[in-house]
């Protein structure tokens, strides 16, 4: 299965360009010309999580002078988010599940912004990929009209980035983060991978149970079932190595990190923050899957020659050779 990513992008408009903004996300054209992706027959699939009140500017004045805040004509008036997903995660999916996935990513939105400053939110159902447009006026808990401050600088963005996905992998597991680099320069391994590891554990355990009484006597006879078994295990250590690889900037120096991390997680204290706790125990985590994988691929070295020679030679089924990772 392709990867699935769950996706948040911001963009600041600060004036005349904002009706155009809402004349796209409320579909008050009769043609778009410049965006054929729209297919006008499916507009009527449209939903709204939040209807405007009325126009987008002047929803976006009204809010900043009750706010009491003074502007420039380079002023950020409104803030808008994209929110969607890779095509392969609403494939079969019905329309109220769609609808609880915006919800969810909605709801997100409202715990890091005021409520009271989104305009509107809006899903857009008659593009390639689902997807929701909400937009909101830029103004701080304190009532300062500041974009930057609430969307900020690229440390900022990855913070919103980072809290998006740990939100959304809440109740879909399988997303991944977006943007691959996390703030301290990590990748963000998803939990369908520490699954799989889990998956791959349990028949390594059990590979390794049918190897404990073979020996040379025994070692033909017990082949053929250890090979069925092969047939499965090989295939999962390859998958579990790509996975690996593609994640290995997570895992850059960790035999050398090891027994810091150890002794830091040791002397974790209730004084210290919960978030550098949760880095630590990310990082323990990661190290833990590290090792399980070693272990997986090093039960393979104790398969006796008599049983390899047996599982190299052709049998009578089609499957093709596996390769075993590290041979």
């Amino acid at each position: 299965m392709a990867a699935q990513y769950a996706i948040m992008r911001f963009a600041k408009y600060k004036g005349p360009e904002i009706s155009g903004i809402e004349a796209h996300n409320e579909r008050t054209k009769e043609k778009y010309a410049s965006n054929p992706d729209v297919d006008t027959s499916r507009t009527q699939h449209n939903f709204h999580l939040i209807e405007p009140k009325g126009r987008y500017r002047a929803e976006a004045e009204r809010q900043i002078a009750e706010a009491g805040c003074r502007t420039r004509s380079d002023s950020v008036r409104l803030v808008e988010t994209l929110v969607t997903a890779s095509p392969e995660f609403f494939q079969g999916k019905k329309r109220s599940e769609i609808r609880a996935f915006f919800q969810t990513a909605l709801d997100f939105i409202k715990e890091k912004q005021n409520p009271d400053t989104i305009i509107s939110a809006v899903v857009h159902m008659d593009e390639k990929t689902p997807h929701m447009h909400l937009s909101f006026v830029p103004l701080t808990e304190d009532g300062r009209l500041c974009a930057k401050e609430i969307i900020g600088n690229k440390k900022k963005l990855t913070q919103w980035q980072d809290a998006f996905w740990e939100h959304m992998v809440g109740k879909y597991p399988d997303l991944e983060r977006g943007i691959s680099a996390s703030e301290t320069g990590r990748d963000h391994i998803p939990p369908r991978v520490f699954k799989e590891m889990t998956r791959l554990n349990k028949q390594r355990e059990k590979l390794e149970t049918m190897l404990h009484d073979v020996n040379v006597f025994n070692a033909k006879s017990k082949a053929k079932d250890i090979c069925a078994f092969l047939d499965k295990y090989i295939p999962g250590v390859e998958k579990m190595d790509t996975q690996m690889k593609k994640y290995r900037a997570a895992f850059t120096d960790l035999k050398r990190e090891n027994g810091a991390l150890v002794r830091k997680n040791e002397a974790l204290s209730a004084e210290l923050k919960q978030s550098r706790q949760q880095s630590v125990l990310k990082k323990m985590s990661e190290l833990q899957l590290q090792r399980d994988y070693e272990k997986a691929v090093a039960v393979l070295d104790r398969i006796p020659p008599e049983v390899l020679a047996v599982y190299a030679a052709p049998r009578t089924s089609s499957r093709q050779r596996e390769r075993v990772p590290g041979r």
